[in-house]
């Protein structure tokens, strides 16, 4: 692990330079360049606040804010779309850029870092976004918005570690990346974004309970709706689950890099 890590330190400037070369080819030939980015995702946000918003709003326990559940709902969705970004993209990240891979020598993991560094890149600006969005409605940063800072690590952490192990797996056994964007639609509707865990029969709570990403968008809702603090306790099983990941990709790379470029 510390030779990956030497080497990626040694190709620092390469990678820096990918992450602004991949944006610049995400903006190209656009008039609105990086908005596009932030719209997406806001128009997401409000059509679901528009439509849900009178059947769920009132059951947002102790917010008097009319925009409640819009800003409930755009922090879940802020969280959530980080997490799926990251991974949904390390999933393809090998087999979309084979042809450089055989042609071009550098350490195959600085794939998905620049994938990681542009999603983080424009998750921010998502913040930014969402915290002018928040203005509008009245609604102002609290002291624990500083928590995001902590979410974000987490989730990024998590989301590297499983979109290597995906991508990996992606290239020998092309399903793989098939069978995730099914799973990835379900855990979405598994995870209480679009609704509150407390609308769940209580026969269900066990899914919210195994279900990493729950406390992790919560830390988002908290802190952007409720301007709370985590509960730090909850957070201790994505973090076991993150850094397992995490830790379990690199080992993983390292033993299957060697055939990886053979089977593009």
């Amino acid at each position: 692990m510390k030779s990956i890590l030497r080497a990626l330190w040694n190709f620092r400037h390469f990678i820096t330079s990918s992450i602004q070369g991949e944006l610049k080819r995400r903006f190209a030939r656009s008039s609105l360049g990086a908005l596009w980015f932030i719209l997406h995702p806001l128009m997401q946000a409000a059509i679901f606040a528009l439509v849900l918003s009178e059947v769920l709003a009132a059951k947002l326990p102790g917010v008097t804010n009319k925009a409640g559940y819009a800003i409930y709902l755009m922090a879940g969705m802020a969280a959530w779309g980080l997490f799926a970004e990251i991974v949904n993209r390390c999933t393809t990240i090998f087999l979309e850029y084979a042809g450089v891979l055989k042609k071009i020598s550098f350490p195959r993991l600085c794939l998905p870092i620049i994938v990681g560094g542009s999603a983080l890149l424009n998750h921010v600006l998502l913040l930014i976004a969402t915290t002018i969005v928040f203005l509008f409605f009245g609604h102002f940063p609290g002291a624990a918005w500083v928590a995001l800072p902590i979410g974000m690590l987490i989730i990024t952490t998590f989301a590297f570690g499983l979109g290597v192990l995906l991508g990996i797996f992606n290239v020998f056994v092309r399903d793989v990346g098939q069978v995730f964007t099914v799973v990835m639609q379900i855990w979405f509707w598994l995870t209480p974004v679009v609704y509150t865990s407390g609308i769940l029969p209580e026969r269900m709570n066990w899914l919210i309970v195994i279900n990493p990403m729950a406390p992790l968008v919560k830390v988002y809702q908290d802190a952007m709706l409720y301007n709370t603090y985590p509960q730090w306790e909850t957070l201790f099983i994505p973090t076991a689950v993150a850094t397992t990941l995490f830790t379990l990709s690199f080992v993983v790379f390292r033993r299957a890099s060697a055939d990886l470029v053979d089977e593009l």
